[in-house]
């Protein structure tokens, strides 16, 4: 089932000039920032999170990450929005079931959290992200 939107998620070129560009929107200074590597995505993350709302800023780390295939085509911009889900594992095959195609198994991604990618073919040309908490199956 799903809770909430977990995030949103914008591709960067250079993460800390995009922080910064967004810090000085917010102005007041409440936005906490945590900032981590996903080697395995090939991307580094940061979170800036306002209240409960979180906005996930990707940057890649190599030519061959998606995020960096991705600003090649598209530039820089809104990537995907993510929902958090009780349960990752059921929810992928839930929502497999009602037509939607799986771009991966859930793995690990940023936060320790598992993820697991909807094709944004099959959902309006949105990317959509399940995070769900990091339990094996």
């Amino acid at each position: 089932m799903l809770k909430r939107i977990d995030h949103v998620a914008i591709a960067v070129k250079n993460l800390d000039d995009s922080l910064a560009l967004f810090k000085t929107l917010i102005a007041d200074g409440v936005a906490k920032v945590t900032i981590e590597e996903v080697p395995a995505q090939k991307v580094r993350v940061a979170f800036l999170h306002i209240g409960d709302t979180k906005i996930e800023f990707l940057e890649a780390t190599s030519p061959e990450s998606t995020v960096a295939k991705f600003i090649e085509k598209r530039g820089e911009g809104l990537h995907h929005l993510a929902f958090e889900t009780t349960d990752i594992h059921q929810e992928v095959k839930d929502v497999a079931a009602r037509g939607f195609g799986i771009l991966n198994e859930p793995r690990l991604g940023a936060e320790e959290k598992l993820v697991s990618f909807i094709d944004p073919k099959t959902a309006n040309r949105v990317l959509i992200e399940l995070v769900g908490e990091n339990k094996p199956k």
